[in-house]
């Protein structure tokens, strides 16, 4: 385990940009940048869960990201079916507990079914949370509790929101997000558990956020004050 100052985060939030970007400046093609960038998740999902942080969410597939050419979702899409079955094991022998975020509109049926399972398959491991927030937007979920609590008669408060959200109460807001590349926004992304996040941009792609910028990050949150509106 790194020297990295005792005070983590609970739940660390991941905007995985710069893939594409990445790719370009080597004169690759952009699903090298998205393959190289899948490599190196589940190197920095392994250093986050090494730091004792329990929970990582990671933004894999926006619902905005349908908009991209078809051959790019299409890559993307299968990117992700190989985490969940290909490389499900691999998660599964180091105990990472696997969470699915985000809506099943759009999806093919192989791809829920093996979404479905991972969180089956992993439900009772303890090393870590991995929140997948695929398929993933953030008004969406809040739109989508909503509706729920309104089909139920139900009062709408803030307590029965957040039980409404993808994945309910078990995962909590997020304390750290990080986003990579430089780009300095949120773009949709856990809307209601970022209400009080820590913030962290760099301008390092995603395929080169190593364990060491990882460090980097967790130094500057244990320097933050959180006083949650106080």
């Amino acid at each position: 385990m790194s020297d990295t100052a005792q005070t983590v985060p609970k739940h660390l939030g991941l905007i995985l940009d710069g893939n594409r970007r990445w790719a370009k400046e080597r004169g690759a093609a952009a699903k090298d940048g998205h393959i190289a960038g899948y490599e190196n998740l589940k190197k920095i999902i392994d250093a986050a869960f090494d730091r004792n942080i329990a929970y990582v969410s990671t933004y894999i597939f926006s619902t905005e990201n349908w908009q991209r050419t078809r051959p790019e979702v299409t890559f993307l899409l299968n990117l992700a079916l190989r985490m969940v079955t290909r490389d499900l094991q691999e998660l599964h022998e180091k105990g990472i507990k696997i969470v699915w975020l985000g809506s099943d509109e759009r999806l093919n049926k192989r791809l829920i079914q093996a979404l479905n399972k991972a969180v089956e398959t992993t439900k009772e491991n303890t090393r870590g949370v991995l929140a997948l927030c695929f398929n993933y937007g953030g008004q969406q979920e809040i739109v989508e509790a909503a509706q729920k609590l309104q089909a139920d008669g139900a009062e709408i408060t803030k307590e029965a929101i957040e039980a409404q959200l993808y994945g309910g109460t078990q995962i909590p807001p997020i304390d750290f997000l990080i986003r990579t590349s430089g780009e300095h926004r949120i773009s949709n992304f856990m809307l209601w558990r970022v209400a009080y996040s820590e913030l962290y941009f760099t301008d390092v792609m995603w395929p080169d956020f190593s364990s060491v910028e990882l460090d980097k990050a967790l130094a500057e949150y244990a320097k933050r004050q959180r006083r949650f509106g106080a």
